[in-house]
């Protein structure tokens, strides 16, 4: 699942009248959640038995410690050891490529409002559709998720590099690299199968599902249901400061109300921030600095990410990519849809103050595990694929006014401070269960 700052938090043009102010978040905004479900669905999340070595389980790119995401830049999935920035390659199975972008992170992902999923949109909600929303299995999608979060889950398990292993390695990744992945002898089913052959999971699975109490089987959707339900309660956040201040419970401080003003006025960053999740669900070209292996194929030779436009197909998508959330955004570094920035201010430096390409670009402003693969993070004559195409493709206006001064970048940051919920600081509602049914390693 990609929590690229790729929407930059960037001056969209704005006039000098400031934007509206938000409504609260309330329970409306969020789908009733039954406990043991949930309870179920944190079980499922935190085990490697879903990955096809049994060694990843959502939580190792997604954890509370790291803002649910993983402090990385670009993460190792499938071949990597370890947790967070000491997550390194397995020198007995080295990892084929990192992941081509930032780990999104989960805080209201469960949201009503939430209705795009990934940094290019690939899943996002279609009411014209009989599932409700449009995914890359079109045809072969299958009816049983409950949501486009639930559909979501089902990405990761398929993707060689993040969940499912290198060809070869396991029996989901020989289903998945022959292009079998739904009916009773696809992917999805052998991992039902696995969890089904789990005892308590068996039980559990009973206990919140009468049809499976009945006789049904176990499926994968019932799977992904049941984290979508977890990680909608445990990462809901909207108990910060700033949900305070709209509720009228509190009064923020100068400097976080200074930057408020500029967030919703002069800076315009509300023109894309937008709501109470702060973020308008749309796709935008920002400029954003691109390092890693790209979205690219197997056969391909470049380091192109093009976001929205590998979706759309649509020239005018170029290099755009959803608006990130910012709840909680001083909790999820690195910043940007390939993580270029670990740093909060020098990211809004590179992309506040101007509307262009930030130049020059050290990698050293990235997080990145070492691996022998430098010319695929940044080549080594310091060009990248397609720089001018990335600059080219920007919407973003220049400003008016000077570029921002320090106080002001202050102010900003000090609004995004007022963003950061305690509760998400403490890594959710629920924490991390002391084990899981599988018997497996439960990433602390």
């Amino acid at each position: 699942m990609i929590r690229p700052l790729a929407v930059a938090l960037a001056l969209c043009a704005t006039g000098p009248a400031a934007e509206p102010l938000p409504a609260p978040l309330t329970d409306a905004d969020f789908p009733p959640v039954d406990m043991a479900e949930v309870e179920l669905g944190r079980l499922l999340f935190w085990d490697a038995e879903l990955s096809g070595n049994r060694n990843i389980s959502c939580a190792s790119c997604h954890h509370p410690r790291f803002g649910t995401s993983d402090g990385l830049s670009l993460g190792i999935g499938e071949g990597g050891i370890g947790l967070g920035p000491d997550r390194r390659p397995d020198p007995d199975n080295y990892p084929e490529q990192r992941i081509p972008r930032n780990a999104p992170a989960l805080w209201n992902v469960g949201a009503l409002g939430f209705t795009v999923m990934f940094a290019d949109g690939r899943i996002e909600a279609d009411p014209g559709r009989s599932t409700g929303f449009r995914t890359p299995l079109e045809d072969e999608m299958v009816t049983g998720f409950d949501s486009i979060l639930s559909a979501q889950t089902m990405f990761p398990v398929l993707s060689q590099d993040e969940m499912a292993g290198h060809y070869a390695e396991n029996e989901i990744s020989r289903l998945i690299r022959s292009g079998r992945i739904t009916g009773p002898d696809g992917a999805w089913s052998a991992i039902s199968a696995r969890i089904a052959a789990i005892p308590e999971y068996e039980q559990m699975f009973k206990d919140v599902y009468p049809d499976i109490d009945a006789g049904r089987h176990i499926a994968f959707t019932d799977i992904s249901n049941a984290i979508a339900a977890y990680m909608a309660f445990d990462f809901r956040s909207d108990t910060s400061p700033f949900d305070a201040y709209l509720r009228g419970d509190v009064q923020l401080d100068p400097d976080a109300m200074e930057g408020l003003r500029l967030f919703y006025g002069d800076a315009g960053c509300s023109t894309c921030h937008s709501g109470p999740l702060l973020t308008d669900m749309q796709f935008h070209a920002m400029g954003d600095q691109q390092i890693g292996p790209g979205k690219a194929e197997r056969f391909e030779s470049h380091q192109r990410d093009t976001g929205r436009q590998r979706v759309t197909g649509r020239p005018e998508d170029a290099y755009a990519f959803r608006t990130p959330s910012l709840r909680n955004v001083t909790l999820t570094a690195p910043y940007g849809h390939a993580g270029a920035y670990s740093d909060l201010r020098r990211y809004l430096v590179a992309h506040m103050s101007r509307g262009e390409l930030p130049e020059p670009y050290d990698l050293g402003e990235a997080i990145l595990p070492d691996m022998e693969l430098t010319d695929e993070d940044w080549p080594m004559d310091g060009s990248l694929s397609d720089r001018a195409g990335i600059a080219d493709a920007s919407r973003t206006a220049p400003i008016d006014t000077p570029a921002l001064q320090d106080a002001e970048i202050n102010s900003i940051l000090a609004f995004l401070q007022a963003l950061e919920d305690p509760q998400a600081a403490n890594g959710g509602r629920m924490g991390i269960p002391e084990t899981v049914p599988s018997g497996l390693v439960v990433e602390r």
